[in-house]
């Protein structure tokens, strides 16, 4: 009864084991030299997947070997042979001969190990080495002596290896078949009868060997027999089994055992030689030395445990008699193994290049360690090294995935070398490393960026229609068709139709005009271009482009009623008693540029008589330059010439006649309202003159409260720009500034007492220029190139109005912005 319930537990601990080992991997078997399209298991039934699913989860078998042995068909969900498998070629000498392969189905990820035991089968024939054996034998031989027969090679294993010999009919000798387990079997011939070497000097014989399998298969060698004369006695060894251990890395020349035999022979006769006897292809020789002498056995070249393990080996006794006798004896060197070999790593990619947008988990690599050491030396452990998205994960044993672990960005690493490091348990421990370099592959995950919102760029007026204006470029990090950017207008400008004044390249970005821009009809339109990549879907962005239209002096200075420009000639009339410095006409005249080109100055040429007169060069003013003379002509011819300070400068002229008449009744005059020099300071002039100082002052304060609340919302980036600068001079001249455009000038009858001027900035520049005019009529100019940094600013009006003040004969600027 207790017996019973010792194998109940047995029984149950037996089916745990097995029902662990089955959730950890499937095992099949299959005969070697299946034909192909051979069933080995159904995977389906096994990872318990639905046979459709099999195709949509992308189901693949991996394996580490160069042939693809195994395929799964979608259709039945089975596991069928793909290429020819020969146990012999994958599993030679092995007692079990195992196929690893790996099912991995995606969505979700799943993996589980398969283990495909290959199964002999009885195709390989026992042959011996020797084409002959020779055997001297005593014939003195006692009977009942043995004598060591070939050995027979069998390339099958198990149950279709040698498993018996047989020995031809024969009257001397009998065959002695001894089981060598997993090692096969061998034969001894031994002695039944004394043999007579008078009667019968050579004997021939015939060893067949068998196999186990079904049906058998056998080869044959020829004993050729020698019977010799004389010594009686054979040397006998102690033991009939010597057993040694060696380690490995043992250096060459390291004594592993000594044998030991002996003969009851005297003289000659008790003398042994010690010899290895060569077995099949196996030659002990050529890895062990033997002392003939001694009997001592030594290491003759390096051992390697992972190659053979142990080593069974015979020695042959013979004594020096004049016919030597001889005994064998066998000796078992097994190997001990140290920890000489660094794990290896095999890496199966599934998967590179990687998309930037894979999701975590998926499969990058199958990850295989292997170490050819035994015990702890061989068990492994595998990790990564330095910090990379991507993860290990163990699957069986020493199986491993390489999954992704974290988001890529093939902008930021298009790939990564990924470092497995392996290390064994043994005793120091060796390691070994692997890289692998993961590419990543790019999607369409950026748009095209330009370098600012909005640009700005100049072009010139009456510029050449076709001209290249500008070249806008936009940046897309990604590559290939994903960052091929093509360029496209987009929208119109203030209602106009952008595509009537400039057209873009869409490969290279050029801006090209359609048509030549006036300024003076057209200062700026903006407009968008639109910068698109080629990747699926396209991403774009887009950009504000300025236009400004620079403006180029293409227009004369005009001439302002009532005088009118060269061809004519307009009359004035001064008394006889005008002092130095008495009004005769102002000469008014506008110009359509901007600018420099339309700052205009006056010159009198062509004078006759004794330069009599002067004109204001800012201000068009005509005056006589001292008191008339007896000597004077009664008729004076004038002709004015008006300049503009552009690059080449432009003009127009009027020809005034200025007539001197006796009486001040007499004189005629175009304006209404001549500049006189009041000698008296009426109560009129002090009111306007308390009105004017009171409005300036609150203006002021109202000034610097702005500056100051604008200074302190910016963070001091006020100083950054220069403000306009407006300046007055005596005669009734106003500065220019090259960071204003004059709109227009606009003059009533009453000119000499105001002037009216708006200058707007759409884009000021970083520094004005300013031009002041002196008294000497003369103007110098400084000038600061534009900053392009800071015309990208935002948009400012300043406006100017002028006074003239009859009183004190001196202009005042009110600036507005």
């Amino acid at each position: 009864m207790g017996r019973g319930r010792n194998d109940g537990i047995l029984v149950s601990l037996l089916m745990l084991f097995i029902s662990d080992w089955s959730a950890a991997q499937i095992s099949y078997s299959v005969a070697e030299e299946a034909d192909k399209g051979t069933v080995v298991g159904n995977l389906a039934k096994d990872l318990n997947v639905n046979v459709r699913d099999l195709q949509t989860r992308n189901l693949n078998i991996v394996s580490g070997y160069s042939k693809t042995y195994f395929e799964a068909n979608f259709k039945t969900g089975d596991l069928y042979v793909n290429d020819r498998i020969d146990r012999e070629e994958l599993c030679l000498n092995a007692v079990k001969c195992v196929l690893n392969v790996e099912a991995i189905l995606s969505d979700p990820v799943a993996h589980r190990r398969i283990e495909v035991a290959i199964s002999d089968i009885n195709d390989n024939a026992p042959a011996f080495v020797e084409k002959s054996f020779s055997i001297n034998i005593s014939e003195s031989s006692p009977v009942g002596e043995r004598f060591l027969l070939p050995l027979a090679v069998d390339a099958d294993s198990s149950s279709n290896s040698v498993k018996t010999y047989k020995l031809s009919v024969n009257e001397y000798f009998s065959l002695d078949v001894q089981s060598g387990g997993e090692h096969g079997a061998s034969a001894e011939l031994a002695l039944l009868k004394a043999l007579d070497r008078e009667k019968q000097g050579v004997i021939k014989l015939t060893l067949t060997a068998t196999d186990g399998g079904r049906p058998p298969q056998s080869g044959s060698v020829q004993i050729i027999i020698h019977v010799l004369d004389a010594n009686d006695n054979s040397p006998s060894f102690g033991k009939t089994l010597y057993k040694a251990h060696v380690k490995e890395n043992a250096p060459i020349g390291s004594t592993i055992i000594q044998l030991n035999a002996t003969d009851l022979d005297e003289g000659e006769n008790a003398k042994i030689i010690y010899s290895f006897v060569k077995r099949a292809s196996f030659n002990p020789a050529d890895t062990f030395l033997i002392n003939s002498e001694t009997g001592v056995i030594s290491v003759k070249r390096k051992l390697d445990y992972e190659i053979q393990p142990a080593y069974e080996i015979h020695v042959q006794a013979t004594d020096k008699g004049a016919l030597p006798r001889r005994s064998n004896g066998k000796l078992l060197i097994e190997v001990v193994d140290v920890n000489d070999n660094t794990p290896e790593i095999i890496v199966t990619s599934l998967m590179n290049p990687v998309k930037e947008d894979a999701e975590v988990g998926s499969v990058v690599a199958l990850v295989t360690v292997t170490d050819k050491d035994g015990g702890k030396n061989g068990q492994t452990r595998c990790n990564l090294v330095g910090s990379t998205p991507f993860k290990l994960n163990s699957n069986y044993k020493s199986y491993y995935s390489l999954v992704v672990d974290g988001p890529l960005d093939r902008e930021a690493h298009p790939s990564y070398n990924v470092t497995i490091i392996a290390s064994d348990d043994g005793s120091p421990s060796l390691s070994s490393t692997s890289v692998i370099n993961v590419q990543v592959s790019d999607i369409n995950d950026n748009a095209p960026r330009f370098h600012d919102s909005v640009m700005n760029v100049y072009v010139k007026e009456n510029s050449p229609v076709g001209a290249r204006i500008f070249t806008i470029s936009a940046v897309d990090p990604d590559i290939n068709e994903n960052g091929r950017v093509t360029y496209s207008l987009e929208g119109d400008a203030k209602n106009i139709p952008v595509s009537s004044f400039i057209n873009i390249n869409s490969e290279t970005g050029d801006i090209i005009s359609l048509q030549s821009f006036n300024h003076e009809e057209l200062k700026t339109f903006p407009f968008k271009v639109k910068a698109t990549d080629s990747g699926m879907p396209p991403l774009s962005s887009s950009v504000t482009v300025n236009l400004c239209v620079l403006d180029e002096n293409d227009n004369n200075p005009t001439v302002l009623a009532p005088y009118s420009e060269h061809g004519s000639v307009n009359s004035e009339t001064i008394p006889y008693s005008a002092e130095a410095g008495y009004f005769v006409a102002k000469i008014r005249a506008v110009d359509a540029d901007s600018g420099y080109n339309a700052l205009l100055s006056y010159h009198l040429s062509e004078l006759k008589g004794n330069n009599l007169f002067r004109i204001g060069t800012s201000t068009g003013e005509i005056r006589t330059k001292r008191r008339m003379s007896d000597n004077d002509l009664k008729t004076h011819p004038l002709v004015v010439l008006v300049s503009d300070n552009g690059e080449p400068s432009l003009s127009a002229t009027v020809s005034i006649e200025v007539m001197v008449v006796e009486s001040t009744a007499d004189v005629q005059t175009q304006f209404r309202h001549v500049p006189i020099k009041e000698d008296s300071f009426s109560d009129l002039n002090l009111y306007l003159l308390i009105a004017i100082v009171s409005v300036s002052v609150i203006f002021l304060l109202s000034l610097i409260s702005l500056i100051a609340v604008r200074c302190h919302r910016t963070d001091g980036t006020f100083s950054r720009y220069s403000a306009p600068m407006i300046t007055t001079h005596p005669d009734g001249s106003w500065s220019y500034s090259k960071a204003t455009q004059q709109y227009d000038v606009c003059f009533s009858s009453d000119t000499l007492k105001s002037d009216v001027v708006v200058f707007p900035a759409p884009f000021p520049p970083a520094d004005a220029e300013l031009i002041s005019i002196n008294g000497g009529d003369t103007f110098t100019r400084t000038q600061t190139l534009p900053n392009k940094e800071k015309v990208r600013k935002a948009e400012t009006a300043y406006v100017v109005f002028f006074y003239y003040d009859s009183i004190t004969s001196n202009n005042l600027g009110l600036l507005l912005k």
